[in-house]
């Protein structure tokens, strides 16, 4: 592993990137919530064309020569330069600080790229909002890599105002009544850049998205995450499982970490309910009744993409509500140690996103009602937590409260 520093430069042949090869962003945030970003630029310098910026809202540029994997702490960038266009000349990987905090707040992150490894730190850095960590550009028709570590004092915003882009007006605020769909730009005009990330703030705030053209809302993703370092909380005597709460009786079940798993309630257009989770092994189907489909059940919080729950959302006609809930499956509940993060991905959409952190005894949590509203899809934060009472499951609670009509008995994923 090549250690390269401030400013140093070297070809991509000699570094083995070859091909596909993965650019990882490892940032020390120190509780700081941080953007991460690619700027595919011309030989201008410039973001002549807004589709390869890619980031949070856009995961992916046209041809695939750049894709995004967020995890928890870092991003995951796989470059393939062959598939990207000629008028793409040069990759600049940014990130930018959301909300409080300044970069000389970082701990020791890096860039890594092949055989090369590139630190820095806070200790770097002053007050700035952002840096430009690194590049990946074309020279004497070779694709070069340089370590930058230059801070920026603007944040994402300012960073894609710098590079030429042009940001799109923010999306309404979260709201009780349906937001009008915007109008469509004129083909003339210069395409914008959403940099809006939704958070749903308190219980009962609302997000109305309108269906437009004859398509429905495509593969919406419904994702969750939480620290994988999450201790449980302590106990007094030997720590009963969920299944041993839901029965009564104790578990011997390891405290080692956290499982939070992501399920959902559903009910369809005609009436019908119905639950998706790993428990049970009910995963549900993404093409067929009822157009929801869980793809993992991460056990630790060590997965890098987390868990999902994909929503088909061209069949959105065909579903009535679908509630998002998780609960924690293995260890003493410890909600606030989880930092647990819901976010609801709608194609072309504004990031949803639903913290989950109080600090609770309880095994099960309701994040959110996704419900179509006259077409519309319309999302509710609900973050209500539920506990084990006596012989009665939590799940059942879930369902009463919620007026699912479903009925439960003892399972498991094992």
């Amino acid at each position: 592993m090549a250690d390269f520093t401030r400013g140093q430069k070297g070809k991509l042949v000699d570094m083995q990137c070859a091909g596909a090869f993965a650019t990882t962003l490892a940032l020390s945030a120190q509780g700081m919530e941080i953007d991460m970003s690619c700027f595919g630029l011309d030989a201008d310098g410039q973001l002549s064309d807004d589709r390869y910026m890619v980031f949070f809202n856009q995961k992916s540029c046209p041809g695939g020569g750049v894709t995004l994997e967020l995890h928890n702490h870092s991003a995951t960038f796989t470059i393939d330069t062959s598939r990207l266009p000629e008028t793409i000349h040069k990759l600049v990987f940014t990130a930018a600080i959301s909300g409080d905090g300044t970069m000389r707040q970082l701990g020791v992150s890096s860039m890594r790229l092949g055989s090369t490894h590139f630190a820095f730190s806070g200790a770097d850095f002053q007050d700035e909002k952002a840096v430009i960590i690194g590049e990946i550009y074309q020279r004497d028709g070779q694709w070069r890599y340089g370590a930058v570590g230059q801070g920026f004092s603007g944040g994402l915003a300012a960073l894609l105002q710098h590079f030429g882009g042009t940001e799109a007006a923010s999306s309404a605020a979260p709201a009780p009544a349906a937001a009008p769909a915007p109008t469509p730009a004129p083909a003339s005009e210069t395409r914008k850049v959403s940099l809006s990330k939704i958070t749903l703030e308190k219980r009962g705030d609302k997000i109305s998205l309108e269906k437009t053209g004859s398509r429905g809302f495509g593969r919406t993703r419904v994702n969750l995450k939480w620290d994988q370092n999450a201790a449980p909380a302590p106990v007094e005597s030997k720590k009963q499982g969920l299944l041993g709460r839901m029965l009564g009786s104790a578990s011997t079940r390891a405290s080692q970490g956290i499982d939070l798993d992501l399920g959902c309630f559903f009910e369809l257009a005609d009436g019908t309910p119905g639950g998706v989770q790993a428990l049970g092994e009910s995963w549900g189907s993404f093409n067929q009744p009822p157009y929801v489909q869980l793809d993992s059940d991460d056990r630790s919080g060590t997965s890098t993409d987390g868990e999902n729950l994909f929503i088909n959302g061209d069949q959105f006609q065909q579903l009535k509500r679908v509630l998002i809930f998780t609960f924690i499956y293995d260890g003493a509940p410890n909600w606030a140690a989880t930092k647990g993060v819901v976010t609801i991905e709608v194609p072309g959409r504004a990031l949803v996103e639903v913290r989950v952190h109080k600090s609770t005894s309880a095994s099960m949590c309701a994040i959110a009602m996704i419900e179509n509203n006259g077409g519309n899809l319309q999302i509710t934060k609900l973050v209500e937590y539920f506990e084990h009472v006596g012989r009665k499951s939590i799940h059942q609670q879930v369902s009463e409260r919620f007026g699912f009509g479903l009925r439960f008995k003892s399972g498991s994923k094992d």
